[in-house]
């Protein structure tokens, strides 16, 4: 069997074998791998017309089928998608397609109102009617190479610009080939999308069903806010399979909602994003007894997860639950800060990345790149790059990573990588703040605002007109001058003394 080189493979071999299998369904529309797979290549003629490959295309839509449409479609053109979430503020769209420079901006019908008021290369999902044109879409995937770049997700930047991360095709096949093997998915999963579509847990569903040919049914956001309807919803799609951010499994945990009803279908309970609160996943664990959960860890720059814990049978009985071993053709290593390996027991050291997964750096932007893609230092024969999570690890006795936290001021919030300077940033000269310093509290999981000038309520109004909701503070402290170290610096540390203790 050749060696796959375009994720437009899986969809194909799909809609081969299973043409009249739902492949996809949100709360309005389903459609067949066959129909998909027209759709897709119907967008993709329509683009290809538009725009050369290897190019981005920002994506604006709700997150649905034609949405999975649109994105097949920018890659059956040859180029990239770049997710632009309608539920974000205007600003966080214009400042992602500022960093794009431009792009055609293809649009789902009916989300026209939220496009920026001087887009220009626009093109609406519903001129993409005309008959595909297979010979130019042919001609387009003999010139694809497996380093062309699948899509680009923007995660938060400590400059207050969002900063976007580039992911080829070979780095989501290599990923998606190993996982779906690893927890033995195949054509009878139907998985229960949470995750937002720029957002890379929304990956390992999509791509995990296009390779197996199994079914995506894709759960409305509002649902999350209701714990009864959202079992309602797991049982009537008869879901077997959740790959979900901690936090959307803790709202039904968190709630007893399982007194209520229990998703029975469910054999596999995949998490991350989080730390997962053990009490939460005995709750889980208590009500779907056969299931197996498995937590899983990654950062987006090393496309989804490079690690997975498999939990056992029964309650866990630890304080936290491990992170695991790396998947199959990932490396995954503990550095000291001055660059040498971490080897012992209980040892803590920066968890670092090597593979084929490992992504192509952040967008437009060679300089971050250059600090988080390295030369790994522990090989100075030859060319290998390593991504430095920032994220702080040891190995317990049994030889299972453990997550401590993080070393900068980058946190994990509902799922999130969020750098605390955006806030900062975004903050400055809104709602007549002068200076601000962001500081977050993990038990309570509130991210903190201290502010020099202005007032709470302004300052919040200014930030939800830029920033998603996950990454407004929580609480908002007014000072008349920000505490400062001896070396002129804002002393955090102080801050956090006297007002999160």
């Amino acid at each position: 069997m050749s060696r796959i080189k375009n994720v437009l493979e899986y969809l194909e071999h799909s809609a081969l074998a299973h043409a009249d299998k739902r492949a996809a369904a949100d709360e309005t529309e389903a459609c067949t791998y066959a129909q998909l797979r027209e759709r897709a290549m119907r967008a993709g003629t329509r683009i290809a017309q538009a725009v050369p490959p290897r190019t981005p295309v920002a994506v604006l839509g709700t997150k649905g089928v034609q949405t999975l449409a649109m994105f097949l479609g920018c890659v059956y053109a040859g180029c990239f998608y770049v997710p632009l979430n309608p539920l974000h503020p205007q600003a966080r769209r214009e400042s992602i397609l500022r960093t794009l420079g431009s792009p055609l901006i293809l649009v789902q019908d009916g989300c026209e109102r939220l496009l920026p008021p001087a887009a220009e290369n626009v093109l609406l999902y519903s001129q993409c009617g005309a008959a595909a044109d297979e010979a130019l879409l042919r001609g387009i995937r003999a010139g694809h190479i497996d380093a062309d770049p699948l899509y680009v997700l923007f995660t938060s930047g400590s400059t207050g610009e969002p900063k976007g991360i580039a992911v080829p095709h070979r780095a989501v096949i290599d990923f998606i080939e190993e996982f779906t093997d690893v927890f033995g998915f195949g054509a009878d999963e139907v998985f229960g999308n949470q995750a937002p579509f720029d957002f890379d847990v929304s990956v390992k569903d999509i791509y995990s069903c296009l390779k197996c040919g199994a079914t995506l049914e894709i759960i409305p956001k509002a649902k999350f806010s209701f714990p009864q309807p959202l079992l309602d919803y797991l049982c009537e799609r008869k879901v077997t399979t959740l790959v979900w951010a901690v936090s959307a499994l803790c709202i039904l945990s968190g709630y007893h909602a399982f007194e209520y009803k229990v998703p029975e279908r469910v054999r596999k309970v995949l998490f991350s994003g989080e730390a997962m609160p053990v009490n939460h996943l005995n709750e889980w664990k208590r009500h779907l007894p056969r299931a197996t959960f498995v937590n899983l860890y990654g950062p987006t720059e090393i496309t989804c997860n490079c690690t997975y814990y498999v939990l056992g049978e029964g309650e866990f009985a630890g304080s936290a639950v491990p992170i695991g071993r790396p998947f199959p053709n990932e490396r995954v290593f503990l550095l000291d800060e001055e660059g040498n390996a971490v080897t012992e027991a209980n040892r803590q050291g920066e968890i670092c990345v090597s593979g084929t997964s490992v992504s192509a750096g952040y967008y437009r932007n060679a300089e971050q790149t250059s600090r988080a893609f390295v030369q790994n230092p522990l090989n100075p024969a030859y060319l290998e790059t390593v991504y430095r999570t920032g994220d702080i690890g040891y190995r317990d006795e049994n030889g299972d990573l453990c997550f401590v936290g993080r070393k900068d001021f980058q946190i994990k919030h509902m799922g999130h990588r969020i750098e605390l300077g955006e806030i900062e940033a975004a903050l400055q000269g809104e709602g007549g703040v002068e200076r601000a310093v962001c500081l977050y509290d993990a038990p309570s999981e509130k991210i903190w605002a201290f502010c020099h000038g202005g007032e709470s309520a302004a300052a919040a109004k200014a930030l939800r007109r830029k920033l998603p909701p996950y990454m407004v503070p929580h609480r908002f402290v007014h000072l008349p001058a920000l505490p400062l170290t001896a070396n002129g610096k804002i002393d955090r540390k102080k801050l956090r003394e006297e007002y999160m203790t």
